[in-house]
């Protein structure tokens, strides 16, 4: 699609956080007639100085355009936003298409999409992994629940935020494949944090352990994106932070529970994170989870400072 033609499509995006800003801009950038809004005014200008329109409210965002998005902290939020007499739903012209990028539980998303039929409005979901680096550089994995007439309509903006684009099935399924993704990421990095600090206490080099582990079995994302980068550098400003991992763990934990599957794995994992979280690491990348260990065996996975 050339730009031209992007710029025929009105696109909205509500939620201009650390993820969500990046991902507005590369819509902009795409050449989309980009409309945005956020609690935080100075995000909005940020986009406007790159070309996008500024909205005062959400609800004049959604009259305004074919297709708006949303990039949200959680279910709740996105509910508030969706309903009431405020609400974005109540301001959309028939045919409009809500992309909801946020991680929520597929009952949330299919509970909004009922609602938004009954106002003639397509609801689907496009939860992404890859982070804030991925969000950047345009290059998210983007799971999408939507039937294939809505997904063709909304692909071309979504080549524009994520390089992988998987059409997973109907709406709900895309939030589920991410539950089912991060899953495996947050036991992944707890069981990584284990493992590091035994080794420390056992004598083991944190540069020896990452070469090993990164050429043999015990490999993970975990090991290749987080020890180097974040904890053997002390560096733990999120790329993915420690609450979201959690709340996306009580999310498979919630899934669980309506599927009657067992998850005791997981659920040993959020009681890690619950300890990291009272420790005051939530704000941190969720790499910051090895501190609680760290702490508990007197021992750090640092790097030698330079003199």
């Amino acid at each position: 699609m050339q730009n031209k033609e992007n710029a025929a499509m009105k696109i909205g995006f509500i939620g201009l956080g650390r993820m969500g800003k990046h991902m507005a801009t590369n819509v902009v950038k795409a050449g989309f007639d980009t409309y945005v809004n956020d609690l935080v005014p100075a995000l909005v200008e940020q986009l406007v100085a790159l070309g996008a329109k500024h909205c005062p409210t959400n609800q004049a965002l959604a009259a305004e355009v074919d297709v708006a998005f949303t990039m949200l902290p959680n279910g709740a939020i996105v509910e508030s936003v969706m309903c009431g007499p405020e609400g974005v739903l109540a301001a959309c012209k028939p045919g409009t298409i809500i992309v909801d990028m946020s991680s929520v539980a597929p009952a949330t998303t299919q509970k909004m999409a009922k609602i938004a039929a009954e106002k003639g409005v397509k609801y689907i979901d496009a939860p992404v992994s890859g982070g804030t680096v991925g969000a950047e550089a345009g290059t998210l994995t983007i799971m999408v629940g939507a039937d294939d007439e809505t997904f063709a309509k909304v692909e071309p903006v979504l080549q524009a935020i994520g390089k992988r684009i998987h059409h997973i099935g109907g709406v709900g399924m895309g939030d589920a494949m991410k539950i089912v993704n991060n899953m495996l990421l947050g036991a992944n990095m707890a069981s990584l944090a284990e493992a590091l600090v035994l080794g420390a206490k056992c004598g083991l080099d944190p540069d020896t352990m990452y070469d090993i582990i990164s050429t043999s079995s015990g490999n993970s994302y975990a090991l290749t994106a987080k020890m180097k980068k974040f904890v053997m550098a002390d560096a733990f400003e999120p790329g993915f932070a420690l609450d979201v991992q959690y709340k996306d763990l009580t999310l498979a934990q919630e899934a669980s529970r309506t599927t009657h599957v067992p998850i005791p794995m997981s659920n040993t994992c959020i009681s890690v994170y619950e300890q990291a979280r009272a420790a005051g690491l939530g704000g941190e990348d969720m790499s910051a989870v090895i501190k609680v260990w760290e702490k508990l065996c007197g021992v750090e996975i640092r790097a030698p400072k330079e003199n």
